[in-house]
């Protein structure tokens, strides 16, 4: 049986790539020469729509995340053919396209193992674990001192060696990642976790920053100087990437970090430090964290001094401000504590405390399969 169906004159599909929709249902209307081809609008990934796309010699491209689907047999790309979308007959009859409804083939997908950091979020057993993210730039082959990785470095150490928590240090100058690149602004389905740029590029190594804040630590302590009355380009780099994170909250209702601790390490040779540490803990509070009482340390010695060889001198000599690092460490691994159920005793937490419990998502279940 056919169902034959009227798109209309063919000189509305002179393009190579053509949206239409029919009822509910998105098709994706390609031709090359005289060769006409229908398959369905729907990316097999994450739902993307083909017809908005293009061509690359015989294949669509899908326009969210680059999958590719032949135009006529709507077969993956080589390599990929498990991965199909339905392609249905067509034809053209005085001067219009028809297609044939009913003779839609299946939709396959091929098998593909998940992402590993796309396992669900659960605290293992153990002790606070704390993570120390220096957003400082500069040229790794000559390196120079960085006042806000230094006071990290101070409050890292008396984590692990004071309050017996273990700890991880990521400094972003030694990672390769790609900047954000706005899949959140073509849809909000689009922007997937994990990153869409992590599951497609084996070499963006932002996943060692994702599997730290959302697999492995209690306790962030983000340390970044004052550009230009702001934090580090760094420092922004990463939290754009991490809109990921936040997204899953807005279309999902999934929560990939509870019970997470985030305080901050501010320094620089200009001021405005309340407005950096206000914008940070926006951002770290929007994807769920929580802070401890006085949640950031910070030293600046304002806007006219340029003597900052000076400024490394006081900052690395002062004495306030090592005890302020480990404070502000302490105080953060304690706020940790709390929230995990661990024993609030530093010899407890040394000790590993209690087992800890696994930290549910609000909801784990996949995103919406492709309709066609």
């Amino acid at each position: 049986m056919s169902t034959w169906h009227d798109l209309g004159p063919i000189e509305q599909f002179s393009r190579p790539l053509t949206p239409v929709t029919i009822g509910k249902t998105r098709y994706a209307v390609t031709r090359q020469g005289d060769r006409l081809g229908v398959i369905s609008g729907i990316c097999n990934h994450a739902g993307g729509p083909l017809g908005e796309g293009r061509c690359d010699g015989e294949y669509v491209v899908c326009p969210w995340h680059g999958w590719k689907y032949h135009a006529v047999t709507g077969l993956g790309e080589p390599g990929f053919e498990a991965d199909a979308v339905p392609s249905l007959q067509a034809r053209v009859e005085s001067g219009r396209l028809l297609v044939d409804l009913d003779s839609a083939t299946p939709r396959t997908k091929g098998h593909h193992e998940p992402h590993p950091l796309a396992r669900r979020p659960e605290r293992a057993p153990g002790p606070i674990r704390v993570v120390g993210i220096s957003t400082t730039n500069m040229d790794l082959k000559n390196p120079r001192t960085s006042t806000s990785d230094a006071l990290l470095g101070i409050a890292m150490s008396h984590a692990e060696t004071g309050l017996g928590a273990e700890t991880r240090t990521i400094r972003l100058a030694e990672l390769t990642f790609r900047h954000c690149e706005g899949y959140y602004s073509k849809s909000a389905r689009a922007c997937t976790w994990p990153c869409s740029i992590t599951q497609m590029d084996p070499d963006d190594q932002l996943d060692r920053v994702y599997e730290a804040i959302v697999h492995w630590a209690d306790v962030y302590l983000v340390a970044t100087p004052i550009r230009w009355g702001a934090a580090s380009s760094l420092y922004f780099k990463m939290v754009e990437r991490m809109n990921c994170i936040q997204n899953q909250i807005t279309i999902a209702n999934r929560l990939l970090l509870r019970n997470k601790v985030a305080a901050f390490i501010i320094t620089g040779g200009q001021d405005n430090v309340q407005a950096v540490a206000g914008s940070m803990m926006a951002f770290f509070g929007e994807i769920g964290c929580q802070f401890p009482r006085f949640p950031f340390v910070a030293h600046s010695r304002g806007w006219s001094a340029e003597d900052m060889e000076h400024n490394v001198d006081h900052v690395l000599k002062s004495k306030e401000l090592r005890e302020g690092a480990q404070m502000l460490a302490a105080r953060a691994v304690e706020t940790a504590t709390a929230l995990v159920g661990q024993a609030a005793a530093p010899g407890d937490i040394a000790r590993g405390g209690r087992k800890a419990h696994a930290l549910p998502l609000d909801d784990g279940a996949p995103g919406p399969e492709p309709r066609d």
